[in-house]
């Protein structure tokens, strides 16, 4: 692997009034890829020693993904999981959950089957599978505010009649709130160029973390085509994103826009030129959604070595 170090000041007295240091080492995988220049990086934090919250905000910042995860001890569940954007903790990130155990499963410290994880968003199931496919359990969707279409189409930089008419554009959860908008055709979907100052100042109206813009036509035959906005955390555009995926299954699902709910495949980051491909698959009892379930694999790119003084 490629070893990268960083190195910046965080001074800290020890007992003996000396200043203490400690290498935490991050390592850096890919989740969601469908081709060696796809995905989604995310950063890894297996062994963190005794870091507070600001001092992960401050590592995420220095890697300068989008999320980088830190791995836990916890009295409930097998791992703890904390997601930090390089502004802030989250409550979840699904493509770094993705990459956290897709790492823990090439190191050898899990087996194929189920586990559970902590987060801020619940306890929820892994399911590791036998060739490395991961599955991440999201929290039941929480359905939102309707928003109306020519708001929207007005921070995209969109004519209003872009924007679907049939389904809405509405806020929907499985772990993060999202804005989701269907757009009627793929070429509008890949060619538009957000304001991203309107699309911050709308998420932050909202209390969402962005907008997951998204086409039910596709380039491969995909359930849909998606991309991922969330300038209000320093994230313009994301390439995969697992907790997205998840809300829009359930949305497809309950606005009746699915013909099978299983084997679902979203396509993202192809604007961004990496190529990613993230499963899902819902699990339901007449109307009711009772299971959500988003996967992929993750493909190891590095590791980054922060020195902490």
């Amino acid at each position: 692997m490629v070893c990268i170090s960083y190195v910046y000041q965080m001074k800290k007295d020890n007992q003996e009034g000396r200043h203490s240091s400690m290498k935490v080492r991050v390592y850096t995988l890919s989740a969601f890829a469908k081709t060696e220049n796809g995905g989604n990086p995310a950063g890894v934090v297996l062994d963190q020693g005794d870091l507070s919250p600001e001092q992960m905000r401050t590592i995420a910042a220095e890697v300068g993904f989008s999320e980088t995860a830190f791995v836990e001890p916890s009295d409930c569940a097998d791992y703890r999981l904390r997601f930090f954007t390089p502004a802030g903790e989250v409550d979840l990130c699904g493509h770094a959950t993705i990459a956290t155990f897709s790492l823990l499963f090439q190191k050898k410290k899990i087996a194929p089957g189920t586990l559970r994880q902590e987060t801020l968003a619940g306890l929820l199931e892994i399911i590791v599978q036998e060739k490395g496919t991961i599955f991440m359990e999201q929290t039941l969707p929480v359905f939102s505010e309707v928003i109306s279409r020519s708001e929207i189409a007005d921070t995209l930089n969109l004519p209003e009649s872009a924007i679907r008419e049939d389904i809405p554009v509405q806020m929907v959860s499985t772990g993060l709130k999202d804005i989701l908008v269907p757009l009627r055709d793929l070429k509008t979907l890949r060619e538009m160029e957000p304001d991203f100052y309107k699309i911050t100042e709308t998420s932050r109206k909202y209390n969402a973390v962005g907008y997951h813009v998204f086409s039910l036509e596709t380039l491969h035959g995909s359930t849909a085509h998606c991309r991922n906005l969330a300038p209000l955390y320093d994230i313009p555009e994301e390439s995969a994103t697992g907790t997205s995926s998840g809300a829009l299954a359930c949305y497809l699902f309950s606005h009746g826009m699915l013909a099978s709910t299983k084997g679902l495949i979203f396509e993202q980051g192809y604007c961004m030129e990496q190529p990613s491909e993230i499963f899902g698959e819902l699990e339901t009892r007449g109307d009711r959604i009772t299971r959500v379930l988003i996967g992929g694999k993750a493909l190891p790119t590095g590791e980054l070595l922060v020195e902490m003084e």
